[in-house]
């Protein structure tokens, strides 16, 4: 999609602070850090939302999980750490591309939001 930043981001067109890169995968650093760790996790193709995901995504997503994984390995997450999926307006989605929230280094409180 030519006006999505995620995609900017993925396809190298807007620099960023990567995380993680492969074929399918990419994952950088949250410009909007909601905790000492904040990393977003995409898939390249371009999915507006969960909503949007069909049965040929079900590979993919389970990749961004396991990949979501190691990088919090990666990051030394080791007491734990959040997934977040926001999706659409009422969930809080603020950019029209899926994305996994990882986020850790503070404890997390529930419920989440207000």
């Amino acid at each position: 999609m030519n006006d999505c930043i995620f995609c900017k981001l993925a396809s190298g067109e807007i620099p960023t602070n990567v995380v993680y890169e492969d074929e399918s995968v990419f994952s950088f650093y949250d410009a909007d850090p909601q905790a000492p760790v904040h990393v977003l996790v995409i898939p390249k193709k371009h999915i507006g939302s969960l909503d949007e995901a069909t049965e040929e995504d079900a590979a993919l997503l389970a990749h961004m999980l396991l990949k979501a994984k190691d990088i919090a390995a990666k990051l030394g997450l080791e007491n734990g750490y959040r997934l977040v999926i926001n999706t659409g307006a009422d969930g809080g989605q603020s950019v029209r591309h899926m994305h996994i929230h990882l986020l850790g280094k503070r404890q997390m409180n529930w419920p989440p939001g207000d």
